[in-house]
Order: structure tokens, then C-alpha cells, then sequence
């Protein structure tokens, strides 16, 4: 991971259709993975999380909706205890991504 980057977790509760589908692409579009249904994480750089958090403030209801959006360093992440269907920790590495590229 790039020194301008940070691993990121972006989980959401949307009430309504439209902002939910929307905060979802944006949040592919940055190039996260979705992990669950309202649950995303990648590896993204700074000033585009910014820009992603005032796209996802834009479409967001503040009196019905909610949205965390968690940075975590990769020490941290290498400690995440994966149970049940998990997600491949393999695809939100750098070192992975590098192969598709």
C-alpha cells in the first residue's frame, strides 16, 4: 500500500433505493470491494476518500441513514478474524490488484 493510500471500510444502513444504489457505485467506482450487501473496503487514496465521502454526504439522509467509514492500517488488518463466508483478503491487497493490472 502506497503511502498516500489507506485501507478503508465503508458500511452503510440506506433507507431509500435510489441513494442506496447510488452510494454503492460511487463506492465501486473508487474502487472498493463489496464484501456484503451494504459493506465495502479496498485500498484508496486519500483525497479520493474525500471526494467519495462528499459524494456519499450528497446522497445521504442524515435524519434516517447512517454511514461509517473506517480507515485501518494493514498491521490491523492482517488481525481480522474471518468466520463463516468471508470475503478473500487475497483481492483487497495491493499485491493482487497488481496482477490484473
Amino acid at each position: 500500500m502506497k503511502t498516500t493510500e489507506t485501507l478503508v471500510w465503508i458500511v452503510y444502513d440506506i433507507v431509500a433505493d435510489k441513494p442506496r444504489t447510488k452510494i454503492a457505485k460511487c463506492c465501486k467506482e473508487a474502487g472498493l470491494y463489496r464484501v456484503q450487501k451494504s459493506v465495502f473496503l479496498g485500498t484508496i487514496a486519500h483525497n479520493r476518500l474525500d471526494e467519495l465521502r462528499l459524494e456519499i454526504e450528497d446522497w445521504t439522509d442524515p435524519d434516517v441513514d447512517s454511514v461509517y467509514i473506517f480507515p485501518m492500517c494493514q498491521a490491523d488488518f492482517c488481525k481480522v478474524m474471518l468466520l463463516g463466508q468471508a470475503f478473500d483478503k487475497k483481492l483487497v491487497t495491493d499485491e493482487v490488484r497488481a496482477l490484473f493490472v
